[in-house]
């Protein structure tokens, strides 16, 4: 499954960029999972802003072609990432559209049961195959693609901080395992994939304001409970993964792969 091996020294940037440049993302092609609300809309908006071309993926094709209107740069592709043959077109129609694949964000996840006694070993291998085994099969077959003619190429798997501590006493035994699965992905990957020019990251949100959040927002106790836990004492916005997201893409983390970029408001921090 290593991805090609490029003759040593290839697969660098040829020179430094212009500051005003090094976020960039100008003529390259990146692919988005779960990206039709919450952050997963916010990533794709963000690298489109950016100058690339993005293909935005999920089941809602509806909410795909609502993001896809407020920006040219954004096509919509109706994915469901649990299944094969999904994830094989998806790659293949931003290959066929573009030629090239530089970005691939491994956002899209599903919740399991709060209380492990509540979730069947079913249950529990259904969110690992959305939230663990189709990320390591877009990774492979974007890595397995055409490499692109300039600068490297970036998989940012999207974790958590549920990935990295205990969700008690919210609970989640599948998506704390599934996420804390993917960093271990993430930095085997970047292991194997380094000398292909090829950098896996991941990224580790604590507590933001999503579609899968609205219960812990929406109520009083447990949100103050994010507010005491929390350092900066309040959940975080969308739009302050913004810089973390494009660090991670461009070539400004060019000497960057196998970490875990947590950006938690100093959650894990206590």
């Amino acid at each position: 499954m290593n991805a090609p091996r490029p003759a040593d020294g290839e697969g660098r940037p040829s020179a430094p960029r212009p500051a005003g440049e090094l976020f960039s993302l100008e003529g390259r092609t990146a692919i988005v999972t779960g990206a039709s609300a919450g952050l997963g809309a916010r990533f794709a908006t963000v690298l489109a802003q950016a100058g690339a071309t993005v293909f935005a993926a999920a089941r809602r094709i509806d909410r795909l072609k609502e993001l896809a209107g407020s920006d040219a740069r954004i096509h919509p592709v109706a994915c469901d990432v649990a299944l094969e043959a999904d994830r094989t077109r998806l790659t293949e129609t931003a290959l066929t559209t573009t030629g090239r694949i530089d970005i691939l964000v491994n956002n899209a996840a599903t919740s399991g049961e709060t209380r492990a006694e509540d979730e069947s070993p079913d249950a529990f291998t259904d969110v690992l195959g959305v939230n663990l085994t189709a990320p390591f099969h877009l990774a492979r077959l974007t890595a397995e693609a055409p490499a692109p003619a300039s600068g490297g190429r970036s998989i940012i798997n999207v974790s958590s901080i549920l990935g990295l501590v205990s969700a008690a006493p919210l609970g989640g035994a599948s998506y704390s395992a599934s996420k804390a699965g993917l960093i271990g992905l993430t930095r085997e990957l970047a292991g194997q994939w380094g000398r292909s020019g090829t950098r896996v990251n991941a990224l580790a949100p604590g507590w933001f304001r999503t579609e899968m959040t609205e219960d812990l927002f929406g109520d009083e106790r447990s949100s103050r409970w994010v507010e005491r836990n929390t350092l900066l004492h309040r959940g975080g916005d969308g739009h302050e993964l913004d810089g973390a997201l494009l660090f991670l893409a461009s070539d400004a983390s060019s000497y960057c792969t196998g970490q875990v970029l947590t950006v938690d408001g100093g959650w894990t921090a206590r």
